[in-house]
């Protein structure tokens, strides 16, 4: 390959770090127990490839920018878990909907199916599989209603009113 058309610099660049899931000014960072265990799983993993790249001698140039990538995730992942604020969801109120719940919602015009999530927090969050950030505007809709109660969603272009028709903790 011709030296015309590669950098000599790339390993000046400075990598790009991922951010973290956003979280709004001034908001807590509430986690599951569960949340709290996987971001101390994503410490262990992030902390066993930079052993593992320090050790890696082979190409400096690559071993300095992916060790400034993993210190910079690493960094922000220790901010993560430094700030969170372990809620124990059994210790929510059983039938108002509050942080950790699994909510079922139904529809009160009987169009469309039920809808269950849990509401858990910003970096546990995976919509595939049922789990809405607390920040969520769903979950925010939700949170402080009882079991019974209705309330007015904006989903998408339409408005819904559903019930709340389950909760679990």
């Amino acid at each position: 390959m011709s030296r015309a058309f590669t950098k000599e610099d790339d390993s000046l660049e400075i990598p790009i770090i991922p951010p973290r899931a956003a979280l709004p000014p001034g908001t807590p960072n509430y986690v599951t127990p569960t949340g709290l265990e996987q971001l101390r799983q994503e410490l262990a993993a992030l902390e066993t490839t930079r052993t593992a790249a320090e050790a890696n001698r082979d190409n400096d140039a690559d071993r300095t920018r992916q060790l400034t990538l993993l210190n910079g995730q690493l960094s922000a992942l220790n901010d993560r878990i430094a700030s969170a604020r372990l809620v124990e969801p059994a210790a929510q109120p059983a039938r108002e909907v509050r942080f950790g719940a699994r909510v079922t919602l139904r529809p009160v015009a009987g169009a469309g199916p039920e809808r269950q999530f849990r509401i858990v927090g910003v970096d546990e969050a995976d919509v595939a599989a049922g789990k809405i950030a607390f920040v969520a505007p769903i979950a925010r809709a939700v949170q402080g209603v009882r079991l019974g109660q209705r309330v007015t969603l904006q989903l998408g272009p339409k408005t819904v009113e559903v019930e709340v028709a389950g909760i679990e903790y």
